[in-house]
C-alpha cells in the first residue's frame, strides 16, 4: 500500500474526483439498464466492462433472456446508433459491411454503408452465418475500419459488438473458429433469472407495454471515451501483473505447472488473454471507485475472459468436465500476491 501511495503522490495520475466521476457514471448507467433488464446484474456489469475496455462481447444463452433488449437499451442509454443484423446462412459480407453500387441517374458508383457502421451492433446468432461473413465482422472488430471498394472508412467510437449464440441448437450453424473466438473480449453466459426476479418481470410487463422511451440517455459517448482513457492511469503493481501472467500461463498444458489439468486442456489462453485481464482489472477498479488494482479485480471477470480461450481435450469432454471448473482449479493453484 505504501508503494501505491508513493506512486499516486509522484505521478500525475487519476484524482479522487476522476475516479468518483467514473464510478458514478458507471453506476448510473448500470441502474438505468436495470430498469429494463431484470435478473442479469452480472451480465450488465460485464458488458459495461467490455464497453469501457473497448472490447466486444459474446453472449451465450437461450432465447428470451433479454439479450437483444440489453443491446438496444445500452445504445439508448448512451444515445448511440443501434443496428441489429440477423445472421443467416444466406447472409453475404456485403450485407454486413456495405457495397459499391452504380447509380444510373448520376452515372457514378456510390458507396452504401452496411449496418456495421453504428455505435452498438447486435450480431444475432452469429454462428448461423458462413465463415466469410463471420470474418468480415471480426475484422471490423479488430481493425475498427472497413474497406468498401477502394475506400477505407473508420468506424465510430465507441463501437461495441454484442454477438449472441444459442448454446443448444446447433443444426445449421457454423461454429466460430478458435482464432476468431479469441477476438471477443469476453464470453458471457446468460442464465435464467431467479424465481423472485422472474416474478418481477411479470409485474413489469404491463408497464413496459405502456411506457415509451423508458431508458433515458445517461452517459455520453465522449464520457465513455474519457473513462476508457482513464484505464492507462489506473495503477497496477508489478506483482499483480505477474499474477495475471501466471494465471494465464497456468492454463497451458505445456507449462506443466498444474499436472492434474494436463490431460484435460488441449490449448491454453494466449497473451491476448493477459492483456484483456489487465484491462478488465483496471475497469473493475474504476467501477469500485479505486485508482489502483487489487487481486479481486483480477478475479471478478476471469471466467468470462478465459472460458472461450481454453480448448478442452476429448477426455475432458467425455468426462463431462466444463471449462469453468478447470479455470477455478487454475485460480486455486495460483498463489495470490
Amino acid at each position: 500500500m505504501n508503494r501505491i501511495n508513493s506512486y499516486l503522490m509522484e505521478k500525475d495520475s487519476l484524482s479522487v474526483e476522476d475516479v468518483e466521476f467514473a464510478r458514478i457514471k458507471l453506476e448510473i448507467l448500470k441502474k438505468e439498464l436495470g430498469k429494463e433488464i431484470t435478473g442479469q446484474d452480472e451480465v450488465i456489469r460485464n458488458v459495461l466492462v467490455c464497453l469501457v475496455c473497448q472490447g466486444h462481447v459474446l453472449l451465450e444463452g437461450m432465447p428470451g433472456l433479454a439479450k437483444t433488449l440489453l443491446a438496444r437499451s445500452l445504445a439508448s442509454a448512451l444515445d448511440l446508433d443501434f443496428k441489429r443484423i440477423q445472421f443467416t446462412p444466406d447472409l453475404l459480407p456485403a450485407d454486413l459491411v456495405g457495397t459499391v453500387v452504380f447509380n444510373p441517374k448520376t452515372a457514378e458508383f456510390e458507396t452504401r454503408k452496411g449496418p456495421v457502421f453504428t455505435g452498438v451492433l447486435l450480431a444475432d446468432e452469429i454462428n448461423r452465418a458462413p465463415a466469410k461473413v463471420q470474418s468480415a465482422l471480426l475484422e471490423s472488430m479488430e481493425e475498427k475500419t472497413i474497406t468498401i471498394g477502394d475506400k477505407t472508412y473508420k468506424l465510430d467510437r465507441p463501437f461495441l459488438v454484442i454477438a449472441t449464440q444459442n448454446p443448444i441448437d446447433q443444426d445449421g450453424t457454423y461454429p466460430l473458429p478458435e482464432a476468431q473466438m479469441d477476438r471477443f473480449f469476453m464470453k458471457v453466459n446468460v442464465s435464467y433469472p431467479a424465481l423472485e426476479e422472474e416474478i418481477s418481470i411479470l409485474d413489469q410487463h404491463g408497464k413496459l407495454n405502456t411506457t415509451n422511451g423508458k431508458i433515458k440517455k445517461t452517459v455520453t459517448s465522449a464520457e465513455i471515451l474519457k473513462l476508457s482513457s482513464m484505464l492507462d492511469d489506473v495503477f497496477i503493481e508489478e506483482k499483480i501483473k505477474s499474477y495475471i501472467v501466471r494465471l494465464v500461463r497456468n492454463t497451458r498444458p505445456e507449462e506443466r505447472t498444474i499436472p492434474e489439468l494436463i490431460p484435460y486442456i488441449r490449448h491454453g489462453a494466449s497473451p491476448r488473454a493477459s492483456l484483456s485481464i489487465l484491462k478488465s482489472s483496471k475497469a473493475n477498479a474504476l467501477l469500485n471507485g479505486r485508482t489502483y488494482v487489487i487481486p479481486e479485480d483480477v478475479k471478478v471477470s476471469l471466467v468470462e475472459i478465459l472460458r472461450h480461450r481454453i480448448l478442452l481435450t476429448f477426455e475432458a469432454i467425455s468426462e463431462e468436465l466444463d471449462v469453468e471448473s478447470l479455470i477455478r482449479t487454475v485460480v486455486e493453484a495460483t498463489p495470490v500476491p
